[in-house]
C-alpha cells in the first residue's frame, strides 16, 4: 500500500464532440471525440469490461487494488456503510457540442431493471464556460408521458430543449443534478464532474449524435426506461437548491463547492494551502491553479502541479497541501450522511 498517487491519463471517446481543453489541461490525447476523462473510477462504461476504469502510475487497476486492501483505501467507517466500493465517480467534460437531453434512473430504478445498487445522481463545478452557453436542467412545465415519447419518437430536439430551464453558468458554479430530470449541457461548458459509480444514461434524442436509437435505453426499450423519467415541473424554488453559485463560495482555505442537498451523494471542496485540513479517507484531488506539495499525515509528499489528478487513500490519513497551489477534493459522502436503497 502507498500513499496519495499521481493518476495517469484516462481521456476516453464518447459519441458527442470534445476533449481538447483536457488534453491542454491534462496532456490526454485530446479531442475530437474524446470528451471524458475519467479520474479515480473503479468502474467501467457501461456493457464494457474496463473500458474507463482508471489506473495507477504502475499500470495496476485502481479497481483491482482497492479489492485488494479495502481497508487502506477506504477505512473500516465507509466499509461498513458501503461495502469495498469508493461510492464515487469523478470525471472531466468538455462538451465540445451541445449534449443531447437526456436523464439517469435513480437506484430503486437500478436495482429493480438492471440489478445494480447505484443510479447516478451527479453534480457539476463549472471549470470553463463561454458566455453563450447554457446549462439545461428540469422541465419548466409538467409534462404528459405520451407528450415526451412524441418528441422522442420524432426526434424533436427543439421541442425537447425549449422544455428545459435554462441557466447561464460561470467558472466557480456548482449544479447537482438528481437522477431522474432530464438535462443537457451547451457546447463551450467544461465540468469536473462527481457523480454515484455507474455509467447509466437514457437518451432522449440521438439525431446528430454517434449513437442510435438502440443505444439510448440501456438495452430497456425506451417504454421501460422512461419510467425513470421525471415529469412533473422543476419549480424555481427547487432549481434554486440545486445550484450553488461561486459567489456563494467562502474565500477560505477549504471552502465546500456543492450544494447542500448534494451531501448524502458526494461531497467537493477547494482546498488552499494550510494546515492538515482534508480528513482521512478516499478522495480524488485535481490540481486547479499553481504548484506545491500535497503533505499527509503519515508522512508522505507528493509534488503537485496544475493540472494533476491524484487519488488518495484512507491510510495516508489527514493531509494539506503546501505552496502557491489551489485543488479540487472530491470524496465519497459522510458514511452517517449517505442514503441507503430501498
Amino acid at each position: 500500500m502507498t500513499g496519495a498517487q499521481r493518476l495517469p491519463a484516462n481521456q476516453l471517446e464518447h459519441f458527442y464532440l470534445g476533449g481538447d481543453r483536457i488534453a491542454a489541461f491534462r496532456g490526454g490525447p485530446g479531442g475530437p471525440n474524446r470528451p471524458e476523462e475519467w479520474l479515480g473510477s473503479t468502474v467501467p462504461r457501461f456493457g464494457q469490461a474496463e473500458h474507463g476504469l482508471s489506473r495507477l502510475g504502475d499500470g495496476t487497476l485502481l479497481r483491482d487494488a482497492v479489492i485488494r486492501e479495502p481497508a487502506a483505501w477506504l477505512g473500516t467507517e465507509h466499509l461498513e456503510a458501503f461495502g469495498p466500493n469508493p461510492e464515487l465517480l469523478v470525471k472531466l467534460l468538455d462538451a465540445g457540442q451541445r449534449l443531447p437531453v437526456h436523464l439517469h434512473p435513480d437506484r430503486a430504478f437500478a436495482r429493480r431493471h438492471l440489478g445494480l445498487r447505484h443510479g447516478k445522481t451527479e453534480a457539476w463545478i463549472v471549470l470553463e464556460a463561454t458566455p453563450e452557453a447554457r446549462i439545461r436542467l428540469g422541465f419548466r412545465a409538467t409534462m404528459r408521458r405520451d407528450r415526451v415519447r412524441a418528441m422522442v419518437d420524432a426526434c424533436d430536439s427543439t421541442g425537447l430543449v425549449d422544455s428545459l430551464h435554462a441557466r447561464a453558468v460561470r467558472r466557480g458554479d456548482a449544479v447537482l443534478v438528481p437522477a431522474g430530470i432530464a438535462h443537457a449541457i451547451d457546447a463551450g461548458i467544461f465540468v469536473l464532474e462527481l457523480q454515484e459509480p455507474t455509467d447509466l444514461s437514457i437518451l432522449l434524442e440521438w439525431e446528430g449524435f454517434a449513437v442510435d436509437e438502440d443505444g439510448s435505453h440501456l438495452g430497456l426499450g425506451m417504454d421501460v426506461a422512461l419510467d425513470a423519467l421525471r415529469l412533473d415541473a422543476l419549480e424555481d424554488r427547487e432549481l434554486a437548491t440545486l445550484v450553488l453559485p461561486a459567489e456563494q463560495v467562502p474565500n477560505t482555505a477549504i471552502a465546500s463547492l456543492l450544494p447542500s442537498a448534494a451531501d448524502p451523494w458526494f461531497r467537493a471542496h477547494r482546498v488552499r494551502s494550510g494546515d492538515m485540513q482534508v480528513e482521512a479517507g478516499f478522495a480524488v484531488v485535481l490540481v486547479t491553479e499553481g504548484d506545491g506539495v500535497l503533505v499527509a499525515e503519515q508522512g508522505d509528499r507528493l509534488e503537485l502541479r496544475r493540472g494533476d489528478a491524484v487519488v488518495a487513500p484512507w491510510a495516508s490519513g489527514a493531509w494539506g497541501l503546501e505552496g502557491r497551489i489551489e485543488a479540487l477534493v472530491c470524496r465519497p459522502p459522510d458514511p452517517a450522511d449517505a442514503p441507503r436503497a430501498t
